[in-house]
């Protein structure tokens, strides 16, 4: 497998971690074997978060360098990296994303999963937050899927109401 910078933002975009939470994640907070990131400093506290499948992958590819705990490290031994401006910002170059924030990737994240059906319980409860609230915030619904759900509950009222007629 190739190897990926260690400032990859991919784990973010995977789980809608908060940006702290990844750049301080340790690789003992990595239990594989229960699929998930078991966050020991988080900013409610202690949190578990679900790795979903292709997390894994790209952990695979991250360098476990001896003598440091970190996952996303600096090129100095023992510290982990301070801040993945270095490594976002040509990825938000490239992609013409200018003024897209980092953090908006959590953001992303909770929009696709209330796009998906998600509750906004459910999705609070992966992005740690204590508040629905909070979670209310970042999940932003796409046009499309509010369309779609309006369309979904109209059809079925409709059908009791004013049925088509063959």
């Amino acid at each position: 497998m190739a190897r990926r910078d260690p400032g990859d933002p991919a784990v973010l975009m995977l789980t809608g971690c908060r940006n702290s939470e990844i750049l301080t994640l340790r690789w003992n907070e990595v239990d594989r074997t229960a699929d998930e990131f078991r966050l020991r400093d988080s900013k409610r506290g202690p949190h578990m978060v679900p790795l979903t499948t292709p997390v894994p992958k790209v952990l695979d590819g991250i360098e476990h360098v001896e003598g440091n705990p970190w996952v996303i490290r600096s090129k100095w031994r023992g510290i982990h990296l301070p801040n993945l401006t270095y490594y976002w910002n040509p990825i938000k170059a490239h992609a013409e994303l200018e003024g897209v924030r980092i953090h908006d990737l959590r953001h992303s994240f909770a929009s696709r999963a209330l796009a998906l059906g998600e509750s906004l319980p459910m999705i609070g409860k992966i992005l740690g937050d204590t508040q629905v609230q909070t979670t209310a915030r970042y999940a932003q619904l796409a046009n499309e899927s509010v369309k779609a759900s309006g369309s979904r509950v109209g059809d079925s009222i409709g059908a009791h109401i004013a049925p088509i007629e063959p």
